[in-house]
């Protein structure tokens, strides 16, 4: 069956049917003993630094889906990665958006993270991803008239650059959101200051939120970047980090009362969250 769009005759949602994504697989040993993302692996034979490559199992059709590998190094992560490093994987960011942006069928270029096994990393290798979409989800068009909040109860870092906050009201309980002072709608519209800051803000945040409990957080993580379809450059480019532990290893599952309604319940605080990353942070300094 080739892969179809459909949309929910009442709730207007949109779901891909892909039904080759079946075949993929759901961990590395369902490839290769060895992971295809180290040194030698299938998808990588060459050293590298940082690689991107077209996914074998897209969502999405025309090569608009990519892999995106953060280091060759196995264990690494945003939290143990060097800035320089990580300013090489944002730069590998930009370049890609560009080539997608330039696209007539690209409307909206998402580069996300999915860390961990709790949500649903079936490779445990550095890595992240990037979908082309030749339209702009629902909520990436809500997100397109997203202003920074201004509690400062909730604002847990800040920079010259960029400022991090744990978000108002999640259905998650950790959301952090991360955006540049100076507002650009899209990544290769960051400045050399904003790139370079950018990387040690990653990184800080990932280690804060890793010291949280003692070991690596799950999380997703994904870039709003404007309409590239649209003229219209208005839109705050932000950054978003969710969590669904709401305790050490504890899941906080979403259930029927809330699938149902689209009403959420949260045993977090966010201002108690904020303040306990706020001294997280601080013990990075």
């Amino acid at each position: 069956m080739q892969p179809t769009d459909r949309v929910h005759p009442t709730h207007h949602t949109r779901v891909h049917v892909v039904q080759s994504r079946q075949t993929r697989p759901n961990t590395a040993t369902d490839i290769d003993p060895a992971c295809p993302f180290c040194v030698g692996g299938r998808e990588t034979p060459e050293p590298y630094d940082t690689k991107w490559f077209v996914n074998r199992w897209p969502a999405l059709a025309d090569d608009r889906c990519e892999v995106l590998l953060y280091s060759s190094q196995h264990d690494a992560s945003l939290a143990t990665l060097s800035i320089r490093a990580i300013r090489t994987l944002i730069d590998m960011w930009v370049e890609r958006t560009k080539h997608h942006s330039a696209r007539a069928d690209v409307a909206t270029v998402l580069i996300f993270e999915n860390r961990g096994a709790a949500v649903g990393a079936t490779i445990d290798h550095p890595h992240g991803q990037l979908y082309a979409f030749d339209h702009v989800p629902q909520r990436s068009q809500q997100r397109l008239r997203w202003t920074p909040q201004s509690q400062p109860d909730l604002v847990v870092d800040q920079s010259s650059e960029w400022n991090v906050a744990v978000a108002f009201a999640s259905e998650y309980p950790v959301a952090l959101e991360i955006w540049p002072t100076t507002a650009v709608s899209d990544l290769p519209s960051l400045s050399t200051a904003q790139l370079e800051d950018l990387a040690r803000v990653l990184q800080r945040t990932v280690r804060a939120l890793d010291a949280m409990y003692q070991q690596p957080l799950p999380y997703m993580m994904w870039i709003n970047q404007r309409d590239f379809s649209s003229t219209d450059t208005s839109a705050h480019m932000n950054i978003e980090i969710v969590s669904p532990w709401r305790a050490a290893g504890v899941m906080r599952y979403i259930a029927a009362a809330e699938v149902s309604t689209g009403e959420y319940f949260t045993p977090v605080v966010p201002e108690e969250l904020a303040a306990t990353l706020r001294e997280l942070f601080t013990r990075l300094d």
